[in-house]
């Protein structure tokens, strides 16, 4: 399963004091726990005033249903009404970051490792030649890639 870095405005109008943030930064930590929802360290009542945001990782794949619990989990810790911010993935160059990104744009394909002649691993990834009729070779190589960190080879069938 996917990691995802969840990014929440939990202030967007600005009106918290630095008292009432770190109150709320403590609730939400509380609420995470029991959510098994890791927040990362800030400084929010240091960033300006609208631009207050928190980051979650979060495990799972479903990026809206993601963004909406952390919306709900901000609504519960901070007593505003947080807007979603941006969501990406941490990639750690697994299997299931590879299915991830092939999701991503919307094609499945079978992944398989070999060892590269220098040790490091090569990932072979198998598709339906149609799914490259949508979308260029070279997007999802060069995704790939940048994800795994790795040298990737695509084939079609």
């Amino acid at each position: 399963m996917r990691t995802a870095v969840v990014r929440v405005q939990v202030d967007p109008a600005g009106r918290l004091t630095s008292d009432q943030l770190a109150d709320g930064m403590a609730a939400l930590r509380g609420l995470v726990d029991a959510a098994d929802i890791e927040v990362l360290d800030s400084n929010i009542a240091a960033m300006p005033a609208g631009r207050r945001e928190v980051q979650m990782l979060v495990v799972g794949s479903d990026a809206e249903q993601l963004k909406r619990d952390a919306v709900a989990l901000c609504a519960k810790a901070f007593g505003t009404e947080p807007a979603p911010g941006v969501l990406t993935y941490i990639s750690r160059g697994t299997d299931d970051d590879a299915h991830g990104v092939l999701a991503g744009f919307g094609v499945t394909g079978e992944i398989t490792r070999t060892p590269g002649d220098d040790g490091l691993d090569v990932v072979h990834v198998t598709m339906r030649k149609q799914d490259l009729d949508r979308v260029p070779e070279s997007r999802i190589h060069t995704a790939l890639e940048a994800s795994l960190n790795c040298e990737v080879r695509i084939r079609t069938t």
